[in-house]
């Protein structure tokens, strides 16, 4: 949501109490610099929890309180994915067959599905792509699956979504949007239709081959673009590692000194009813975050949007052009729970990167976001805000991310 004319003015009028705040801190060090701009802008009793790069704490309401984080919660499932599986990881999709004959797979064709929740119509285009290079036009056989298996987003277990897709049934923009791709890489043959799937042919007891490996982006790829737009896919994507009790084990591992009642996963999406987290556990998983990025040699902007310039929930959040691009974090939204949230890292001048998590309850949405932004917003105006050095990437479903090996070739 773009800044009223009414927060601006409120940010403006604010900066001048926060000076003044701030100065009073500095005399008798009676409260953190920003606390009174917290409570006032986001509610006395509202969680709120900003430390600076020096571990200053700058604001501190209601901070050991746990609540509803909403998606939140997949900051410590981020953290415990990419603890577990590393940022190389990529998600294996093999399809499996006798070998062709005459252009057909003289039986049922194996999908060995590994979770991939990147799987998407383009995805599919590009395997029919492969799989027309090879010369493989039809199916004696129908889709059968081994392993967990999404498709477009949802649970595909028995691969009727999948097998559809692969017959040809996508739309024509992922059609077109793979056609281009092909073209870029100067692949000639044109793309048209599916496979044929066609139990009446005769079918041979053989076994099966590799017939076509797809394989996913990085893994860190695919938390950006699911964090982006806070997918629930994270849930079940979160059985890949154990789910939901492995994401809880690692954040309260990783989150030193924190009691293990403020947080608390059992949806690793924060779809659920149960999940809390205080604002100081969702700073302190943030600074766990930060230091598994480093060690890969990763930023946040990596796995999670930067306000103003990332498409999706943060994209016209804090985007005045001020502040726009000094915002990377994940927003919260459970609305018949009373829970919405905003929780990242602010990058200024003054206090250098300023960790905050902001846990509204029984705040009205809409009203809720217009706080959280307002208290950052003269945050950044008064300490000074400083853009990430960052630059947003096209998104993988567009991007040369596929790797292909078919016909054996494995």
């Amino acid at each position: 949501m773009r800044e009223s004319l009414v927060v601006r003015l409120l940010v403006a009028v604010l900066i001048c109490a926060v000076g003044a705040s701030a100065a009073g801190a500095g005399v008798d060090g009676a409260l953190p610099p920003y606390q009174a701009l917290a409570e006032r802008i986001v509610g006395e009793g509202q969680g709120v929890y900003a430390v600076a790069g020096d571990g200053t704490v700058l604001a501190a309401v209601a901070a050991d309180r746990a609540v509803h984080p909403a998606s939140v919660s997949k900051v410590p499932s981020t953290l415990a994915l990419l603890r577990t599986l590393g940022p190389d990881y990529r998600f294996a999709t093999r399809l499996r067959g006798p070998r062709p004959h005459e252009g057909v797979v003289p039986g049922d064709l194996l999908v060995e599905a590994s979770g991939d929740p990147f799987l998407l119509p383009q995805s599919v285009g590009s395997m029919l792509g492969a799989l027309g290079d090879s010369g493989i036009a039809g199916v004696a056989g129908r889709v059968r699956v081994e392993g967990p298996l999404f498709y477009d987003w949802k649970p595909d277990p028995a691969g009727k979504r999948l097998q559809g897709a692969l017959s040809g049934q996508i739309s024509q923009a992922a059609w077109q949007e793979v056609r281009e791709r092909r073209a870029r890489r100067g692949d000639d043959a044109a793309l048209e239709t599916g496979l044929v799937f066609d139990r009446r042919k005769t079918s041979i007891e053989a076994p099966p081959q590799t017939l076509l490996v797809h394989l996913s982006p990085p893994l860190p790829r695919i938390l950006k673009e699911l964090n982006a737009y806070s997918n629930n896919i994270f849930h079940p994507l979160s059985d890949r590692i154990g789910g939901p009790a492995a994401v809880q084990r690692i954040a309260r591992e990783s989150a030193a000194g924190i009691p293990a009642e403020e947080i608390v996963i059992t949806n690793a999406a924060g779809a659920g009813q149960t999940n809390r987290l205080s604002p100081r556990a969702a700073v302190a998983l943030y600074g766990a975050l930060g230091r598994e990025l480093e060690r890969h040699g990763l930023a946040y902007s990596d796995v999670l949007p930067v306000a103003g310039r990332d498409r999706g929930t943060l994209e016209r959040r804090l985007d005045a052009p001020a502040i726009r691009g000094a915002v990377v974090g994940k927003t919260g939204t459970y609305g018949s729970l009373g829970a919405c949230a905003l929780a990242g890292v602010a990058r200024t001048r003054r206090w250098g990167d300023v960790t905050f998590a902001i846990l509204n309850r029984d705040v009205p949405v809409l009203e809720a976001r217009r706080r959280q932004d307002a208290f950052l917003a003269a945050l950044l105006a008064d300490a000074g805000a400083r853009p990430f050095a960052y630059e947003p990437l096209p998104s993988p479903i567009l991007a040369e991310e596929r790797v292909m090996t078919h016909a054996g070739k494995e």
